[in-house]
């Protein structure tokens, strides 16, 4: 069965989303750790809380010193910056259909807070999360040589079905809810209308001109 995520799976009302989500005026954005200002023009730092399972915005000092994947204790992980596809995969119909993803986008990411797998899928809603069974993940597991570079909590498998194929990239997890969002924003309909279908084609072009396959077994 399908339903809206809930904590566990998706970090509600981040504020860190917030600008993906909701329609405001231009407002000047800050790091949420110290309060310095964010520069507009450019694709500011991301941070994991891990206890919480909330995006957070940073400045750069601020998202060195925190990391904790940088050797520095605490509860917070950078989200990463690299893009990799496979265009080798073997996920087919049968394993798209064993997901119970009714709509042709999905992303997939290791909780390790719930220590398990958590796939979400955009809807009018949100993010809405597809319960998988551990048969499910694996062949997805089995099906990509990513499964092996995927940090957990930053990164996630991102997924499209279209015009009789699956791509199959990793992605920044901030970058999967920014998808979720704008196409929040322009869904209409029951399967998202033009306007959000258009929002999907320019953020999968986005992520193939960024995406480089990765070299060797592990990163």
């Amino acid at each position: 069965m399908n339903r809206p995520t809930t904590e566990g799976a998706r970090p509600p009302r981040a504020r860190g989303l917030r600008r993906f989500t909701t329609p405001r005026p231009p407002r000047e954005e800050r790091c949420e750790l110290c309060g310095a200002p964010l520069a507009a023009e450019e694709r500011h730092p991301h941070l994991v809380d891990t206890d919480k399972r909330a995006l957070v915005c940073a400045c750069g000092p601020c998202a060195q010193l925190m990391d904790r994947s940088a050797g520095s204790p605490g509860r917070f992980r950078a989200v990463p910056g690299r893009f990799l596809t496979d265009p080798g995969h073997r996920i087919d119909d049968r394993a798209w259909e064993s997901l119970r993803i009714p709509v042709s986008v999905a992303f997939f990411f290791r909780n390790s807070a719930l220590d398990r797998p958590v796939a979400l899928y955009p809807s009018p809603a949100g993010a809405t999360e597809s319960e998988l069974d551990d048969e499910a993940w694996q062949s997805v597991l089995d099906a990509t040589r990513l499964a092996a570079h995927l940090e957990p909590d930053v990164e996630a498998l991102l997924l499209r079905r279209h015009e009789g194929r699956t791509e199959c990239h990793l992605v920044p997890i901030d970058l999967a809810y920014e998808l979720v969002g704008r196409m929040r924003l322009h869904w209409q309909g029951f399967d998202g209308g033009a306007e959000a279908r258009a929002e999907l084609d320019a953020l999968f072009t986005h992520v193939r001109g960024l995406a480089r396959e990765p070299q060797g077994s592990r990163p």
